[in-house]
């Protein structure tokens, strides 16, 4: 499913479109082919009798359910995941039946984080967590080319805080805190 372009504003330009490593999709890809082959091989070695098609029935409505639950929609989940960075913001969506979508303005980034297990450097993948200002965080998990898309959702903020430093005055300082006076310790010896 393409990611719909009348979501974006007349000046915004998509800068990438990524949709989750294809390494996600390798479980469910072979839960698919287990439960196929499973069911090929059942009917192929179970007699073909009243009670071999029964046998086959059972097995080839669980090899089903497994094969569609564990396999098949995980991996249309995984192709209706879309990661956009665009010069204005960062575009979560997901969802196949339901679709939720979540804008991060860039102005409005503090910070992000990328971690990568072995597997994920092994692949190149890795988890990217963008935080912004007011506690809220998105989790992109399993981003192809983790390093690179770091490395330009960094570039993309700083070209915007170029293009718009107003967006990204801090205001007045803020005071700094009063440190409360240090507590006397009272404990077994006067003097620690």
């Amino acid at each position: 499913m393409a990611f719909p372009d009348e979501v974006l504003t007349e000046a915004e330009e998509v800068v990438f479109h990524l949709h989750p490593h294809g390494k996600t999709a390798i479980r469910p890809g072979l839960v698919a082919l287990l439960a196929l082959a499973t069911t090929i091989l059942s009917w192929v070695m179970l007699p073909q009798n009243n009670g071999g098609y029964l046998a086959f029935s059972v097995v080839a409505l669980i090899m089903g359910y497994y094969g569609i639950r564990y396999g098949v929609i995980p991996l249309v989940i995984w192709r209706c995941t879309h990661y956009v960075v665009t010069t204005e913001r960062v575009l979560l969506q997901d969802g196949v039946l339901a679709r939720e979508r979540r804008d991060l303005p860039l102005n409005r980034i503090d910070n992000h984080l990328m971690t990568q297990s072995l597997l994920d450097r092994v692949f190149g993948a890795g988890t990217l967590t963008i935080e912004s200002i007011g506690d809220q965080a998105a989790v992109l998990a399993g981003v192809p080319r983790a390093n690179q898309v770091q490395t330009a959702l960094y570039e993309v903020i700083e070209q915007d805080r170029l293009r718009n430093p107003e967006d990204y005055e801090d205001g007045e300082p803020e005071d700094e805190p009063e440190v409360p006076p240090q507590r006397k310790r009272g404990g077994l010896f006067r003097g620690s």
